[in-house]
């Protein structure tokens, strides 16, 4: 297949096209590599993809309409798989128009492409941060999700609604994955593992939040990557039993799908700092904060339906992830 992967300089992005090009798939990658984080590590990550005969780069931003329409029109896209976003739950509250700019506009674009351009199937990243205010655990997709508390979530939660809008409007078979805290090799340098696992090493103290009094799903990378490759595989359809009297938020009688995609295993926050530590040799001086704002203690994904859908049981504990991304790390940045 012809796949067209947005984000494709991204942690995610980068893991998800090496997985379909070892397959046989031709990948398209698109990124607009720019600066929320380190963009030489964007780049090293191109690096890998670049070598393959069967990748090609394209720069560009989602939110560029034309840039986009163009794109679509002469590449005639199989299936997209749409990672591509300004990411950040905290970042959402200094910088609230580059989430438009990225998750709403590039979001539309992206769905228009697919639209006039007869995608088989569109999948996208949707975020474990749009239960927001719920607290019922496990998160499941069964339940509403209408209380986000940080931008990053409402733009979340708003391409869920516009996918389903393209899904029933024009039958473009949609499916959002809601990710749950997302961890390995090449991470994002904003991400608690690699804030951690920096500090530590140049003797700095860790800021711990809520007092660390957290939990996460942290769920590994190859993991994800399996589920997302899973997906696109299987393409989102109509639910034959929906009800729309009693409306169940995860499926609609549109070609619309929306899953949980986590390790089904939260971890204390002090338990993760532990697992660092063990793969470091060192110790971590942490200092306690409070709950940050647009944050929330804990997240826990229910990923029955995934498992239903397509088999998804993520196999990598929280030891051996961690103890992978070190190795990475050290010799990533040669220490």
């Amino acid at each position: 297949m012809k796949i067209l992967v947005t984000g494709a300089a991204g942690f995610i992005g980068m893991t998800t096209s090496l997985r379909l090009l070892a397959r046989g798939d031709e990948v398209v990658g698109l990124d607009n590599l720019n600066d929320y984080y380190e963009v030489s590590l964007k780049e090293n990550r191109l690096k890998r993809l670049t070598s393959h005969a069967n990748f090609r780069f394209i720069k560009l931003d989602v939110g560029e309409r034309a840039g986009m329409e163009a794109l679509f029109a002469s590449e005639k896209f199989d299936k997209v798989i749409h990672l591509a976003a300004q990411a950040g739950v905290r970042y959402s509250i200094q910088n609230p128009h580059a989430y438009i700019d990225s998750n709403l506009v590039g979001f539309t674009n992206v769905l228009e492409g697919c639209r006039h351009n007869a995608v088989q199937h569109l999948v996208y990243a949707s975020s474990s941060s749009v239960y927001g205010g719920n607290t019922k655990m496990p998160f499941s997709e069964h339940d509403s999700v209408d209380h986000p508390i940080s931008l990053y979530a409402a733009t979340k939660k708003a391409n869920e609604l516009m996918a389903h809008t393209y899904s029933h409007l024009y039958g473009l078979p949609t499916t959002g994955l809601r990710f749950f805290t997302v961890y390995g090799p090449w991470g994002r340098p904003d991400m608690a593992l690699f804030l951690f696992t920096r500090a530590i090493l140049e003797g700095r103290p860790i800021d711990v939040f809520n007092h660390g009094n957290m939990q996460r799903d942290f769920t590994y990378v190859d993991d994800i990557v399996e589920g997302v490759i899973r997906v696109v595989d299987k393409t989102a359809a109509v639910n034959p039993q929906y009800d729309p009297i009693s409306a169940d938020p995860a499926t609609s009688n549109a070609p619309y799908r929306v899953f949980n995609i986590g390790n089904n295993n939260p971890v204390q926050l002090l338990d993760f700092i532990a697992a660092i530590e063990d793969a470091l040799g060192m110790k971590a001086e942490k200092r306690l904060l409070p709950l940050q704002d647009g944050d929330v203690p804990a997240t826990y994904a229910n990923t029955d339906l995934l498992n239903d859908w397509v088999g998804f049981v993520p196999g990598t504990t929280v030891q051996e992830g961690v103890g992978r991304f070190i190795a990475w790390y050290r010799d990533y940045y040669g220490i």
